[in-house]
C-alpha cells in the first residue's frame, strides 16, 4: 500500500462494503458503501491525497549531520556577521569533537560531558558559553528560515557560571610610570599616542590603532568599525587633538604596536592579570570617570556598551557608593575615637 499504514476493503454480512483506510498514522477513516466500486473509488481518492497533500505524506527523516547544518547556517545567514569565517571554524571544530552527529539527534548529555572535559583541560567557561550560544544560534536561525522543523536540542542546556574577574585599572602614578617607560625605551613611535587615545576616550586598543585622520576633527574622535558595529563619538581636549594630528604628520598612520606596548609595560612595576594588558587602559578610563563623579549612563554611551549591565561593573567605584560603605557599615559607629 505504499507509504500508507492501512487500506482495506471488505464485504459486510449485509452485502455492503466497508472501507477502512489510514493514509498516515493518526488519520483513520472508516466508511460503508453500497457497492464495492464506491469503496474502491474512495480508496483511490485517499491514495491521490496521499500523493498530493503534503500533510498526508510522511516526511522523510532529517539525516543531515551537524556540520551540514553549520555550513547551511553560514551560507544563509552567518556570512553577514562580523568574524563570520572564524565563527564557522569554531563551529566545525566543535562538530568534529562531538563526532558530527545527525543534527536532530544531538544529545545534550554528550555535549555537556564534552564541555566538562574541555573545561578540565583548561578552556575557560566564558569560551564554552560563547560556543553554546553559537550552537544554539545555528538551530534557532535555521528553524526561523524553515530549513529545519524541530526544536533546538540544546534549548534547555544552561550556560556555565562564570566567576567575574576584578577589572584592573591604573592609578595616576602608574599611568605616569607607564608613559615614562614608553617615552624612554619604546622602539615604536605609535605606542604613546595610542595609549593617550585609549586613556582619554576609553577606546579599545584596536579602535585607537585603526583610527583614520578624518575621524579626528573639532576636538571629537569618531570611532567606526567597532566591536558592536555602531559608530560613537567622544570629545577630546584641544591639546590631545593637536598631539594626534602632529603625530600623524610626523609618523603617518599607526601600525601594529601592541607588542611594543607589552614590552614597555613589562619594564614597569605594574602587574596586570593575564589578558588585561591593553584592555586595562579602557578599564582605567572608565574607573577614573566614575570615581570623579561621572554618570553611569553617560559612560555606557562613551564605551559603546550595548547594555547598561556591562557598564554597571564600574558602579561600585562611584564616590557616593564608597561613602555609603563608611556610613552604613556594621562597625561604623562602634570604633572608639583615638
Amino acid at each position: 500500500m505504499g507509504a500508507c499504514c492501512l487500506m482495506a476493503i471488505e464485504k459486510l454480512s449485509d452485502g455492503r462494503w466497508k472501507a477502512d483506510i489510514e493514509p498516515v498514522k493518526g488519520k483513520r477513516f472508516r466508511k460503508i458503501f453500497k457497492t464495492k466500486g464506491e469503496a474502491q473509488r474512495f480508496e483511490a481518492s485517499c491514495r491521490a491525497k496521499l500523493v498530493d497533500n503534503k500533510d498526508w505524506s510522511p516526511k522523510p527523516k532529517d539525516k543531515r549531520r551537524l556540520s551540514e547544518l553549520m555550513q547551511l547556517w553560514y551560507d544563509l545567514h552567518g556570512h553577514s556577521l562580523r568574524y563570520a569565517a572564524g565563527r564557522l571554524r569554531k563551529l566545525l571544530y566543535l562538530a568534529k569533537r562531538l563526532r558530527d552527529p545527525v543534527a536532530i539527534r544531538l544529545d545534550p548529555h554528550v555535549y555537556a560531558n564534552d564541555r566538562r572535559l574541555r573545561m578540565e583541560a583548561g578552556t575557560s567557561p566564558k569560551t564554552l558559553n560563547n560556543e553554546l550560544g553559537y550552537l544554539r544560534a545555528v538551530y534557532n536561525e535555521l528553524r526561523g528560515l524553515g530549513v529545519i522543523d524541530y526544536p533546538n536540542p540544546l534549548e534547555l542546556v544552561k550556560p556555565l557560571r562564570v566567576q567575574e574577574r576584578e577589572l584592573s585599572w591604573l592609578t595616576n602614578e602608574q599611568i605616569a610610570e607607564l608613559l615614562e617607560a614608553i617615552r624612554t625605551g619604546c622602539d615604536n613611535p605609535h605606542v604613546e599616542v595610542i595609549v593617550l587615545i585609549c586613556l582619554a576616550t576609553g577606546a579599545r586598543w584596536s579602535e585607537a590603532e585603526k583610527l583614520k585622520q578624518h575621524s579626528v576633527r573639532n576636538r571629537v574622535i569618531t570611532f567606526s568599525g567597532t566591536k558592536s558595529g555602531k559608530v560613537r563619538s567622544v570629545p577630546i581636549s584641544a591639546e590631545l587633538e593637536a598631539r594626534i594630528i602632529r603625530h600623524w604628520r610626523e609618523h603617518g598612520q599607526p601600525n601594529s604596536a601592541i607588542t611594543a606596548f607589552r614590552r614597555a609595560l613589562a619594564r614597569t612595576t605594574i602587574k596586570l592579570p593575564k589578558g588585561q594588558a591593553a584592555h586595562a587602559l579602557r578599564h582605567t578610563f572608565a574607573s577614573h570617570f566614575i570615581q570623579n563623579g561621572g554618570n553611569i549612563v553617560t559612560l555606557q554611551r562613551i564605551l559603546g556598551h550595548s547594555s547598561l549591565a556591562m557598564t554597571m561593573r564600574y558602579a561600585h567605584l562611584a564616590p557616593d557608593h564608597l561613602q555609603d560603605a563608611l556610613r552604613f557599615g556594621p562597625i561604623s559607629a562602634s570604633i572608639p575615637a583615638l
